[in-house]
């Protein structure tokens, strides 16, 4: 939820006349080439407010979907229905709102955003527009709604009110107007995750005796790795793994189910990816005895974005954890981004506050903390 706005009088101003639109997004013109088909003016407007939003708050783009991602995310697909909303007050772009509908499973939640132009602010347009999102969302029979926002570190002081986590790890400073905009809301704030960053290239010294180290417990393992697709011989196993990764990290109180993933839920996400103009590389730990995968770890990249990498899943299953193979994938994947993406000058990591494990494997590998991000949840009825 990036809406930046405070509590505020109810609807926008009587003057102006308020209209909420549905955005058209064209279907692709390939199967690999997301950006074939020209958006709307409508779609341009919708990510120039969202371009102009993360500059504000982060100062750079690292956070931000380029176009071609935005495009393609918004087509949604078998697994996610997408809806993005324009809102015009006197004909003139305020802001956006969006809902996101699971369709395979979790069918009772929805994804909830709402933006506002700071033009625009302090009417009541966001609670207007959140209203509206919510309605939609109802429509379709949803009664859990979830919604997400980042907190730049600096923005947390010392005086600051805070607002604690359900999840009992983690809060947020109530003088963040996102965290008093959700807060008036209704919605609940669950879990707070930490955003850090490692500044590229890692030292090559750090690396390799933290590598001997997990090496010492992980005997029963080999790592390997891929670019952009998972080999044939072990995507069943990395969707098993994926599936897992869905329920297996920390939720805290959020209603989500176990996703289902097979091979070609794996290769749509592939598919999508390649659509999206990002690259991935990914690192996996292979169980000697067995041949199945039992750990992975992913980071992405954008040519559009190139000095930053996004730190995406990590997951080691539950049996094979206390080998250090976290840490010894974590590792193999840096080496391998680094030399990939030699452009990139810094990764981007968010982990739940209560994931203390996977938080003391980054911090040994030089994370520092960058942010904050609310999770928050509204239950309805």
């Amino acid at each position: 939820m990036a809406e930046p706005e405070p509590p505020a009088p109810e609807g926008p101003p009587a003057s102006a006349v308020l209209d909420i639109a549905a955005v058209e997004i064209p279907e692709p013109g390939s199967d690999t080439q997301s950006a074939a088909v020209a958006p709307s003016s409508d779609f341009f407007i919708c990510h120039a407010m969202r371009v102009a939003h993360e500059l504000s708050l982060w100062g750079n783009l690292d956070r931000c979907p380029t176009l071609q991602e935005a495009l393609e995310f918004w087509r949604g697909n078998e697994y996610e229905e997408r809806h993005l909303y324009l809102a015009r007050v006197g004909g003139m772009p305020a802001g956006l709102c969006s809902v996101t509908l699971p369709l395979r499973e979790n069918t009772s939640t929805a994804g909830i955003d709402v933006l506002v132009d700071p033009a625009y602010r302090r009417q009541g347009l966001g609670r207007a527009l959140l209203d509206y999102a919510e309605g939609r969302a109802v429509e379709r029979g949803r009664t859990s709604l979830d919604a997400y926002h980042e907190v730049p570190l600096e923005l947390v002081r010392t005086d600051s009110v805070m607002v604690p986590a359900r999840s009992g790890a983690g809060e947020l400073p109530l003088n963040d107007l996102a965290t008093a905009f959700a807060s008036a809301a209704g919605y609940q704030l669950e879990q707070v995750e930490r955003s850090s960053r490692l500044a590229l290239p890692v030292p090559a010294d750090l690396l390799a005796g933290l590598e001997a180290e997990a090496s010492a417990l992980a005997v029963d393992y080999a790592v390997t790795g891929w670019d952009d697709r998972c080999p044939e011989d072990l995507v069943h196993t990395y969707a098993d793994l994926k599936a897992r990764m869905s329920v297996d990290v920390p939720t805290a109180g959020l209603d989500w189910e176990r996703e289902d993933w097979d091979a070609a839920r794996v290769r749509e996400e592939e598919r999508t990816f390649a659509r999206s103009g990002v690259q991935s590389a990914v690192a996996a730990a292979l169980h000697s005895r067995t041949g199945e995968l039992v750990a992975y770890t992913v980071l992405n990249w954008r040519p559009g974005v190139p000095a930053s990498i996004s730190q995406q899943d990590t997951l080691v299953s539950g049996e094979h954890r206390g080998q250090r193979l976290g840490l010894l994938i974590k590792i193999a994947n840096l080496r391998r981004a680094q030399a990939r993406w030699p452009s990139a000058r810094a990764v981007l990591t968010w982990n739940a506050s209560e994931n203390q494990h996977m938080l003391a494997i980054n911090i040994a590998l030089g994370f520092k903390p960058a942010g904050l991000e609310g999770e928050w949840q509204k239950r309805l009825g």
